[in-house]
Order: C-alpha cells, then structure tokens, then sequence
C-alpha cells in the first residue's frame, strides 16, 4: 500500500476467498472521501500517515459525510501507537499491520466486509490503558449508563471486549449462536456503536471494563 490508502470492495461471495477487487487509490486523505462517494467500496484501507489529511481525519470525514459509508481499515506500521488509538475512536473498525502477509490483508477486509469483528484484544487493552481515558470519560459514561444494558447484554460485552467471535461468545456462554447475535445487536444498539471495535472502546473509556 506505500503509504497511499486502497479503496477496496471484496468480490462477490462465490469469488476466492483469498482475493479481493481493488477499485481504487487515493495518494492523500483529502482525496478518499470523493473517491468514497464515487466508487461505493465495501472496505477502505487507510494509511494513518498522509499528507494533507492523516488517515484519522479522512476516516471521521467519511464517517460524517458519507452516507452509508464503507468499512474502514487503518493499516499502520506500529499496533502500539497512539495514532492507532485515536484512529479506532474516531470510528475505524480494525487496524491490519503493513508488514502483514498480502493474503493476510485480503483476509482482514473480507472479514470486516461480513460484519466480523477484527480486534486485537492485547494491544487493544494496551491501547487503551496508554492512551485512552480508561473509566475517565464522562461522555462514555454515560452512554453506558443510558443504555441500561441486561445482565446478559453486559456479559456478553465483557467477551467482546476479548475480540471474541459471536461462535466463541456462544462457547462461553454455554449457547447457540443464533442466540448470541440478537445480544450483540442489542449491545451495539443500547450503546450507539457503529461496530464491535467502537463498543469495546465504549467499554474501556466508561470503566465497565478495566484495560489492565
């Protein structure tokens, strides 16, 4: 990706799933919102680094003027980095490192593109714990009280927060997995979370769970 951030949209479910169609590349973040809005990916690689606008700013840019907007990804050098951090508040949804296998890429998009989860539990944690306002954030506190989760509801963040899978939630929890999804869209609802990665960072700034 050299330093560029890739527009990507997975290929249709019979396609391998070990490709994925590249529509397009934007050298700086100023140009990915246009690019968005044209080409309609399901998936955007996003480089933190770029000149004219960092791949933080183009990703809050997409998310507030982008209807419907794609999946983000921010590829990054360095897993412990505080860009990385301030890249997953401001609403990305998983961070593939660069010196990734290609295939390994690929894999990363066509998960996100399905609605999985892409988390890193450790270096979420240590994220969190170096960067973040752990148990510190009013606002997030308070979604969390507004949202009045469940017992159930609440434990099942608590997984989330492992970068568990709703099969490996289920696991856990002694149940099918079936049962398990209306529990996570329940979590994801109550708390206005885009995704599983902004609900974890809902979870560790609000205190509900400590990143130690």
């Amino acid at each position: 990706m050299g330093g560029a951030s890739g527009v990507l949209a997975p290929q249709a479910p019979e396609a391998a799933a070990s490709t994925a169609e590249v529509v397009g590349e934007a050298a700086d973040g100023a140009a990915v919102i246009p690019l968005v809005r044209r080409l309609r990916p399901d998936v955007v690689a996003m480089d933190v680094r770029m000149p004219l606008m960092d791949g933080i700013e183009a990703t809050r840019a997409v998310l507030r003027t982008v209807d419907e907007p794609p999946k983000i990804l921010v590829v990054t050098t360095f897993e412990n980095d505080e860009h990385v951090y301030a890249a997953l508040r401001a609403g990305a949804d998983g961070f593939p490192l660069k010196r990734a296998r290609p295939a390994e890429i690929v894999h990363a998009v066509r998960l996100i593109a399905e609605g999985e989860s892409l988390l890193f539990p450790a270096s979420v944690r240590q994220l969190a714990a170096e960067y973040g306002e752990s148990g510190g954030n009013r606002a997030a506190r308070a979604v969390l009280d507004r949202a009045r989760l469940t017992e159930r509801e609440a434990e099942v963040l608590r997984l989330m927060t492992r970068g568990l899978s709703n099969a490996e939630i289920a696991g856990q929890l002694l149940v099918g997995t079936e049962t398990v999804k209306p529990h996570v869209s329940a979590v994801l609802t109550k708390l206005g979370a885009r995704d599983r990665t902004q609900a974890v960072i809902t979870a560790y700034e609000s205190g509900f769970v400590a990143p130690g």
